[in-house]
């Protein structure tokens, strides 16, 4: 497997996206986004393997407007203890 692949178990909580031209470094936001909201266990503790605490942080403290379950956010939120900025998503 490329250092750039994404493992198969995974791939479940990625089904909207084009999985295999995902890629660990360009699409952090989406993978480490899904598998807060939707990961098992075994997929959360690779994310915390393959990125750094704060950047996973970073994404819960800087939501992406509309890709979070409030459950999710907010269980995360008091993982981190910290407050997300939420921005309203824009309309066009």
């Amino acid at each position: 497997m490329s250092d750039h692949m994404l493992p198969k178990y995974i791939k479940p909580f990625l089904w909207s996206y084009g999985v295999d031209r995902l890629d660990k470094a360009k699409d952090k936001k989406i993978i480490i986004t899904n598998i807060l909201n939707l990961g098992s266990h075994r997929a959360t503790i690779w994310l915390f393997k393959t990125y750094p605490e704060k950047e996973i942080r970073n994404f819960v403290v800087h939501p992406a407007p509309g890709e979070w379950s409030k459950k999710s956010l907010n269980y995360w939120s008091l993982i981190f203890g910290v407050e997300p900025e939420i921005k309203k998503r824009k309309i066009k």
